[in-house]
């Protein structure tokens, strides 16, 4: 018996290789290249047939003014933050990709959604790869979803799965997970590249055609990037990553793409005995309850995609070694220690000596420059033992220079701010509203060290 010929193919690109190579020579990556079962080609002309096809149908060419085009209209899903992180709503033959750490609640968030389209008058399919059917069943009681009418498949074949989808026409189909699932016409395990690939393409094409939505359910690695191949990401039109810590009741829900809306929009939601909730108010997650204002503490406004969240930053600032500590939690440590130098620069303040350790409250992770001048007036607060008042906040990007530059949608922070009580802000010059805000004084400044003489007259 002849041997069978293999190949190796690249977890992160799918590309292939005649052998192994530590190197993938597509795209660079160390280390990703396995081993598998080449496919047997049908014959040398192999694409000169309809083998191959797009993920959308094909079209003549025209210009783009003669293209009839219009806004795509959107099915809410009954759970108002997921509603705000796909942009409105589940459009009509999308394909959106899910991924999360194990246990997060993924499955529990779709299993409501759907449970809550159902019941809206919509039908709905949700297929498992991962559970039996009365898994699924015992999880809809134990969420309180009495009578759900949610039609359930376990199966993981790809073709059984299609034809169910084309027979039954749902309206919103979930595939849980799309790594379970397998493909006759493949000989590779289910969960390798090429099944991963084609089965999303065979599924995203069934979408398109048919105009049913499917939402994809992913795998993710241990470093919390989506299992299988990048081209899994491109081929969809949404990508939603579940963040959060396992032991906190609180979860975000991100988007990294979206053809139909805005990108890094988050949802919140809180796990409960009930499944998970949308939490209406998230800045109350990240604002620490004090009874009375404490050294270290500063709160800022940071924009989660469209919406604004009051965020605290706490540092602490201690006597170090001959080695000090720099430690952030939630924000880039390069930019802490860059901040730190800043500070002693044009501001006069001296932490070259200090341990400091800087933490984004409630577990949230800012990656905008508008959070600077808030950690480096919290810095200053906790070395000099001084609490800033009750209702500051502040908020701008800081230069190597001292200048303090100008947040982005400035106005709409100070706005959020207002209507959570808050009374004084402290912000760049370019960010001064000019019309005054009811029941919020602003300090608008344009270098770090007029920001420290401000705080220090409050």
């Amino acid at each position: 018996m002849a041997k069978e010929k293999t190949t190796f193919t690249c977890t992160e690109c799918g590309g292939t290789s005649p052998r192994w190579l530590g190197k993938c020579p597509a795209c660079g990556a160390w280390n990703t290249l396995i081993e598998s079962v080449a496919e047997a080609g049908p014959g040398k002309n192999r694409y000169s047939g309809s083998q191959f096809a797009g993920l959308a149908q094909a079209q003549a060419v025209m210009p783009l003014s003669a293209i009839e085009a219009s806004d795509v209209e959107r099915t809410p899903s009954g759970i108002d933050e997921l509603d705000r992180v796909l942009g409105g709503g589940i459009v009509e033959g999308g394909v959106v990709l899910i991924g999360g750490d194990p246990g997060i609640g993924k499955s529990t968030l779709l299993l409501q959604a759907l449970d809550a389209l159902q019941r809206a008058g919509l039908p709905t399919l949700y297929v498992t790869g991962e559970e039996s059917g009365a898994q699924v069943a015992l999880r809809s009681r134990r969420l309180g979803l009495d009578h759900s009418q949610v039609n359930v498949l376990a199966e993981i074949q790809l073709e059984k799965i299609l034809a169910t989808i084309e027979s039954m026409q749902p309206a919103v189909a979930v595939i849980d997970s799309i790594q379970t699932v397998y493909s006759d016409q493949l000989t590779s395990a289910p969960g390798s590249v090429a099944q991963v690939r084609e089965c999303a393409a065979h599924l995203t094409r069934c979408a398109k055609a048919s105009g049913v939505a499917i939402v994809l359910v992913g795998h993710v690695t241990k470093e919390g990037a989506l299992a299988g191949p990048r081209v899994l990401e491109h081929m969809v039109d949404t990508v939603l990553y579940f963040e959060g810590d396992t032991h906190s009741q609180f979860r975000l829900v991100r988007a990294i793409k979206n053809r139909f809306g805005a990108v890094n929009e988050i949802g919140v939601f809180a796990m409960t005995e009930k499944g998970l909730k949308g939490v209406s108010n998230p800045s109350a997650i990240f604002l620490s309850q004090h009874s009375e204002p404490v050294p270290g503490s500063c709160v800022m406004v940071t924009l989660e995609g469209t919406r604004p969240l009051l965020v605290e930053i706490q540092a602490l600032v201690d006597s170090g070694g001959p080695s000090p500590r720099r430690l952030s939690v939630g924000l880039d440590k390069d930019r802490l220690a860059m901040l730190l130098a800043v500070l002693h620069r044009h501001a006069g303040v001296a932490c070259m000596d200090q341990d400091v350790f800087v933490n984004a409250v409630g577990g949230v992770r800012i990656s905008e420059p508008a959070a600077d001048l808030a950690v480096m007036l919290s810095i200053t607060s906790s070395l000099r033992g001084k609490a800033l008042p009750r209702g500051f906040l502040a908020f701008g990007e800081v230069g190597l220079a001292g200048e303090v530059r100008p947040a982005p949608r400035g106005q709409e922070r100070l706005k959020e701010a207002a209507k959570l009580g808050f009374s004084v802000a402290v912000v760049p010059k370019a960010n001064a509203p000019k019309k005054p805000i009811e029941g919020l004084t602003i300090h608008a400044v344009e270098r770090v060290e007029e920001a420290m003489n401000v705080v220090r007259g409050l």
